[in-house]
């Protein structure tokens, strides 16, 4: 008996060193940096924009050469493939090992994976580089679609609903969703906006949402169905007129946004939407733009938001992507992505907090004459909660395909 207690606190032990040593934010950062050295971190990431791929390529150069960590970019086409991923290695028992150590996510792939407790973490605080992050004036960078991030993702790149149009052929600017329906009745069939079925066409919706709803306040709370009949009936009225007004009579639609940049680019349209303040200067830095082409900001503010990198609750190389993640979050990392030369990812950092060599590198970035600036941008519309966008992409199919 004696001995079965024996065999039994030892387990026991052993159970505990087993939990101690997979929490890596437990360790300090030092010890944490020491693991990294050798691990091969598989970093899930949306590669649609080759810009993107070519920055994440760099980070991978460079954490490498600092760290001694191997990064592979496993190339998604939607974050939810990684997402189902992670929720069908929880279901066949693989609670370590997994195959993915870093997630490029936010909105709703965020959220399905927190309510089922498939993130690690808390970790953000741990980072160092962490404590430049601007948790005071941009809310999106700890609430995410109105979820509260509590340490379970590191903000790494904001975004921003603008209008890309092309100046030599537009003079009437819309600086409203409103605007944009009587300007699309004067200029039919001259914007689009991708598929629904892409988070970008469903955000031109959800944009317009937040225009036409009765009581917008109620967008921060999940939809229900006593209020989505309610607070969308405008939506749906005004999309109603304005779809046949769209490329091809609203029938088909870019799959996604650099589909429809391309349209641009072609003269096929002449106005178009972007989640990326930056788009139109470093599509014109490529030649994937004319220099004719500016961008506008609409009058009651955009949607914004934060894009953020996770851990996977069983993630192989923790301390790996920590130490990614912290990467991201440096002063010159983060001046660089907002360089329009590479990303042009406006930062998530405290500019005016950095230390004055740190904030250097913000004030000699390059300006351009299509790049807007921070008052452009004004305030951020706050994300409405994940639901909405659910539901508004799911009643749109219903509507408008057959």
């Amino acid at each position: 008996m004696a001995r079965g207690r024996r065999v039994l606190w030892f387990c026991s032990v052993a159970l505990v060193a087993v939990s101690f040593s997979a929490r890596a934010e437990d360790l300090p950062w030092n010890d944490i940096v020491a693991k990294a050295r050798g691990q091969a971190v598989n970093f899930n990431a949306w590669a649609g924009d080759e810009k993107t791929n070519a920055f994440i390529a760099w980070v991978g150069t460079e954490v490498g050469r600092r760290y001694g960590i191997t990064l592979a970019h496993v190339k998604l086409r939607d974050t939810a493939e990684a997402v189902t991923r992670v929720v069908a290695e929880k279901a066949a028992g693989r609670n370590v090992d997994g195959t993915v150590d870093l997630l490029w996510l936010n909105g709703p792939n965020f959220l399905a994976l927190r309510e089922q407790r498939l993130l690690y973490g808390p970790f953000s605080a741990k980072l160092p580089n962490y404590r430049y992050v601007d948790t005071t004036h941009i809310r999106s960078n700890i609430v995410d679609f109105t979820i509260p991030v509590d340490g379970f993702a590191a903000p790494w790149r904001r975004a921003q609903i603008v209008f890309v149009y092309d100046g030599s052929r537009v003079a009437d600017v819309p600086h409203s969703m409103s605007q944009l329906l009587t300007w699309a009745k004067q200029h039919p069939g001259r914007t689009t906006h991708p598929s629904v079925r892409n988070f970008l066409g469903a955000t031109f919706l959800k944009q317009a949402l937040y225009e036409f709803a009765p009581d917008a306040q109620q967008l921060q709370a999940a939809a229900t169905d006593a209020n989505f009949a309610t607070l969308t009936a405008p939506l749906w009225t005004w999309y109603d007129q304005l779809r046949p007004l769209l490329w091809r009579r609203g029938e088909q639609f870019p799959d996604n946004g650099p589909a429809q940049r391309q349209m641009l680019n072609d003269g096929e349209i002449d106005l178009m939407i972007s989640f990326n303040p930056a788009e139109a200067a470093v599509a014109q830095s490529t030649e994937q733009l004319p220099a004719s082409v500016r961008t506008v900001v609409f009058d009651g503010g955009t949607i914004g938001n934060t894009s953020f990198v996770a851990i996977p609750y069983n993630a192989a190389h923790q301390e790996g992507a920590m130490v990614v993640a912290n990467f991201l979050l440096e002063p010159s990392t983060q001046a660089r992505a907002q360089d329009y030369r590479e990303i042009g990812a406006f930062t998530v950092l405290d500019v005016d907090a950095l230390p004055r060599a740190d904030r250097s590198l913000f004030d000699e970035l390059p300006r351009h004459p299509a790049l807007p600036t921070n008052a452009d941008l004004r305030t951020p519309l706050p994300e409405p909660h994940p639901s909405w966008m659910t539901k508004i992409a799911a009643q749109w199919e219903r509507r408008y395909t057959k």
